[in-house]
């Protein structure tokens, strides 16, 4: 039983990630937020990116259905994305041309954004 929380914990965990390692720098434009996150984000963003770019499957993926057998259920085939996402965003199967856009498309949202606020703090504007 523990088990299974523990594999229901991994999902959240890890779409947790998935969302800060896209939108994540969007917080570097809230007045509070501690610069040093900046760090943090880019690190997941780099891992988030390598993991689409190289055709990897996330380490907590097979974690996860580790967990899943040791509950007695059964696991799955395939990344967390192909499992539970893609379903959602993209109805037919992830591709590498899908993979490769999703990490392009990660790359390109963080380059935006934090062009946006080194801009922002090169020119003294608040940050909003």
């Amino acid at each position: 039983m523990f088990s299974r929380f523990l594999a229901d914990a991994i999902i959240v965990v890890h779409l947790a990630f998935i969302v800060f390692a896209v939108a994540g720098a969007a917080l570097l434009m809230i007045r509070r937020v501690p610069r040093w996150l900046a760090v943090i984000h880019l690190a997941c963003a780099v891992w988030a990116s390598y993991v689409m770019f190289s055709g990897r499957i996330c380490p907590l993926t097979p974690l996860e259905n580790h967990l899943r057998q040791l509950s007695g259920e059964a696991g799955y085939e395939g990344s967390f994305i192909e499992r539970y996402l893609l379903g959602v965003i993209y109805p037919e199967g992830l591709t590498r041309d899908v993979q490769v856009a999703l990490g392009l498309g990660v790359a390109l949202l963080n380059a935006i954004i934090y062009t946006v606020v080194l801009t922002r703090k090169k020119t003294g504007e608040p940050p909003r």
